[in-house]
């Protein structure tokens, strides 16, 4: 019925004033925290950074063999099986067994439930390939294996990326997948482009070893230079604690010799370390490397048992806190490297803002004018409805803080399309009615009534349309669905609760005339 209780127009009255209110706030400040919403500006209109970085997959794979060596080696070991000759070279791993053993070894890494050697029953194939050669046994990834070593090499490094980024406060970045080894990052309104990409160019491995002069070191010997690239120290292989020990890194003032410095803590295990470490090699130097490079080498002069220390290398203020940035969001696992780097500068974003807004107005104003010539009082209902919707539709986006793009306001128009065409549909419908009934009230209900399952079931297909581009989408794609999803919503509840009741008061108020429509 056209009929509306008075709690039913307070409530549709409440809601729109509500988001109204909500919308505002991007054209107004306001001190109230819930109303201090904004929606964010994506990349094409805010301007900002956007890179493209490829992982170096070559060290993961290379760390994996390492590590598979051992495995293989002591899991053997415990079959009484001794394995010969074991070593890595171009991505595989030979060794060689007695005779009587090479069978278990094949059966061993063929086995579907192998210890070692995982099976992907999705793609009927294991992890490793193992071949017969003249030197015994060489062992390398299967396809498969390799994708899957990449996959997790890249989810590892998506999650590292995202926490340095946000640690730099870049609002909403937008950090997504490309193949099995690349890394999309979009960045609107980024103030330093070049910190960022210094973040993400580095690998921020650490580690802390003993320097040494002996050659013959039992975990082996590396030089390595310090960060000045001139000087360089013999440092063990040996690795006390790493990165992976840290809890916190934060930087800091240093009071007594007027410097920055880096003050860190250490887990539980990594404090045990460090502190037997420290205790045992009072009078060493305990060389601080960062990426293969030595920060600093300071002299150990007592023992550090409290699980805390600090990292001093002549260190700025900024430098300090990127530092801190690297060691608390954890080493990548494996390096980064910028492939493609593009910048969207404010005034380019500013042009596509006010095309989008011309467009916008200019569609509006089309379709304001066409409803008010065809329909007269209802097509003024039409864009009062309409202007209120658009309120609603910026209402939830702010209420969310989403991101709107370009594709997003093609969205916002396309919402404004979709409510006029609806309307039309009930107004057709109605002048369909009224050809057979002379009660206009009856005719109006009857009309709003018969054009719903068109209208419903349009905007439901839409719906599905949206919800398709989200999942399957990505980026600006991702945004158009965005409003276009909200956007259906505020439609339907425009045409049928607002419009509704405006169409309702007035044909109330006119029921006796010949021809409303």
């Amino acid at each position: 019925m056209l009929y509306f209780s008075k709690l039913r127009i307070l409530l549709v009255t409440l809601f729109s004033l509500l988001f109204i209110l909500i919308a505002s706030s991007n054209l107004f400040k306001v001190d109230d925290s819930f109303f201090d919403k904004k929606i964010n500006l994506g990349l094409d209109l805010q301007g900002g950074s956007y890179l493209l970085l490829e992982i170096d997959n070559a060290p993961v794979v290379e760390q994996k063999l390492q590590n598979l060596t051992a495995t293989i080696k002591n899991y053997f070991k415990d079959k009484n099986i001794r394995i010969n000759n074991i070593k890595i070279e171009d991505q595989n791993i030979f060794f060689n067994v007695e005779d009587q053993s090479k069978q278990l070894i094949i059966d061993t890494f063929a086995d579907v439930d192998s210890d070692i050697n995982p099976y992907y029953p999705r793609f009927k194939s294991h992890q490793l390939v193992l071949e017969e050669t003249e030197v015994n046994f060489r062992v390398s990834f299967s396809k498969q294996g390799l994708i899957s070593l990449k996959t997790s090499s890249q989810d590892q490094a998506i999650e590292i990326v995202r926490r340095r980024i946000d640690e730099v406060g870049t609002n909403e970045p937008n950090i997504l997948k490309r193949g099995n080894n690349r890394i999309l990052v979009e960045l609107p309104g980024l103030d330093d482009p070049m910190r960022v990409k210094s973040l993400l160019g580095k690998t921020a491995n650490l580690t802390f070893r003993f320097v040494t002069n002996n050659e013959n070191e039992n975990f082996g010997v590396e030089k390595l230079k310090y960060e000045n690239g001139i000087e360089e120290a013999s440092v063990s292989k040996r690795i006390i604690i790493s990165g992976d020990n840290l809890l916190d890194a934060q930087p800091q003032m240093d009071t007594q010799n007027n410097q920055t410095i880096v003050s860190f803590s250490l887990d539980r295990v990594g404090a045990k370390r460090f502190g037997r470490a420290t205790s045992t090699g009072i009078g060493k130097q305990l060389a601080i490397v960062l990426d293969g490079q030595i920060i600093s080498a300071p002299v150990i002069r007592d023992t550090i048992a409290s699980g805390s220390g600090q990292i001093s290398g002549g260190f700025t203020f900024q430098s300090a806190t990127d530092l801190a940035l690297l060691l608390r969001s954890g080493a990548l696992p494996a390096p980064l490297n910028i492939i493609e780097e593009r910048t969207v500068g404010p005034d380019l974003g500013q042009d596509s803002i006010n095309a989008g807004m011309i467009a916008l107005a200019i569609g509006f104003l089309l379709v304001i004018l066409f409803m008010f010539i065809k329909y007269k009082v209802f097509g003024l209902i039409t864009n009062v409805t309409l202007i209120i919707n658009l309120f609603i539709l910026l209402g939830i986006l702010t209420l969310f803080e989403a991101t709107l793009t370009l594709p997003g306001i093609a969205g916002i128009i396309l919402t404004v399309g979709m409510a006029v065409d609806a309307n039309v549909l009930i107004f057709e419908r109605i002048k369909e009615e009224l050809k057979d009934e002379k009660n206009n009230i009856i005719a109006f209900d009857t009309g709003y009534i018969k054009s719903r399952t068109a209208i419903i079931d349009a905007n439901i297909t839409t719906l599905l349309a949206a919800v398709i581009l989200f999942f399957m989408g990505s980026g600006p794609v991702k945004g158009f669905s965005v409003t276009l999803g909200i956007g259906i919503f505020t439609t339907l509840f425009s045409v049928y609760f607002i419009a509704r009741l405006f169409t309702s008061i007035y044909v109330s108020r006119n029921r006796d005339k010949e021809k409303l429509i």
